[in-house]
């Protein structure tokens, strides 16, 4: 069996958050194959169910980078989080930077979680962020953190460099920039590789093959462990240089365009074997 570990934002999706007819039409070409689909992305699971397209997928889940697997029936397989202590010292260190935060716990993601913040203004931001009373977040029962997203604006990027700086080495974390302007700050045993590895594990399978498919910085964690890594047209520079593949991208449906690809040399190779 082949596994396909997909990212969303900026992969499956286009501009749009949409997931387009063309991908649609792949990812069921590749289900009718009897290949394992994966959903792996740094969204919350709130966020992804959103997606009409994924309401009528059974896939696995994978999100928060690997934070919290659902099974392709949506039953919780694992979760991974940050000690409360452990978030309140990073959260001390983010708020000394002046950057924006948001967290991602099992209420939801305070004061927001980042699919609805696109296209919001800076002043729009300033507002969201000065005017939410951070405390409330551990007041809820049972609290787990799942993600701390550290965000600035996008002509300040300089800042993210400062944020991985002073958090490096200090914590058992795992930190990747999903959008350049950004820092997810996740358990060390967050990771979207990972995840791959502990799905295989926990459901006793074996993939003959793992081909990962993203655009982001958080997408590179899938890649170490891929045997083949496909990266968007739309992906930044460092992020194309660690794929194998470059294909279209999330505007062109690259997604399909690389399945097809991919499809075809597949049966070559069946050919080839008899």
């Amino acid at each position: 069996m082949k596994c396909l570990s997909i990212d969303l934002d900026g992969t499956l999706l286009n501009s749009e958050h949409e997931i387009s007819e063309e991908n649609v039409k792949a990812l069921n070409e590749l289900q009718n194959h009897g290949h394992c689909l994966i959903l792996n992305t740094g969204r919350a699971y709130a966020d992804v169910i959103k997606l009409k397209a994924v309401q009528n997928m059974e896939v696995p889940i994978f999100c928060i980078n690997g934070s919290v697997l659902y099974s392709k029936t949506r039953e919780l397989l694992y979760e991974a989080t940050l000690s409360i202590t452990t978030y309140k010292e990073i959260f001390s260190i983010l708020k000394g930077l002046g950057v924006g935060i948001l967290v991602y716990t099992n209420h939801g993601g305070f004061p927001s979680t980042l699919p609805p913040l696109h296209g919001k203004t800076n002043q729009e931001l300033e507002r969201l962020f000065q005017k939410f009373n951070y405390d409330e977040i551990l007041e809820k029962d049972n609290l787990k953190i799942y993600k701390l997203i550290a965000l600035v604006h996008h002509d300040n990027q300089e800042k993210i460099a400062e944020v991985k700086a002073a958090l490096s080495g200090k914590f058992a974390i795992s930190m990747a920039s999903s959008f350049p302007n950004n820092v997810e700050i996740t358990s060390s045993e967050a990771h979207k590789g990972k995840a791959l590895l502990r799905f295989q594990d926990m459901m006793n399978l074996t993939f003959d093959e793992i081909i990962a498919f993203g655009d982001g910085g958080n997408d590179l964690a899938q890649f170490e462990v891929a045997t083949t890594s496909v990266a968007m047209e739309n992906a930044p520079l460092h992020v194309k240089q660690k794929a194998d593949i470059i294909t279209k991208s999330n505007d062109e449906d690259g997604f399909a365009y690389a399945v097809r690809h991919l499809l075809s040399l597949l049966k070559n190779e069946e050919v080839s074997a008899n």
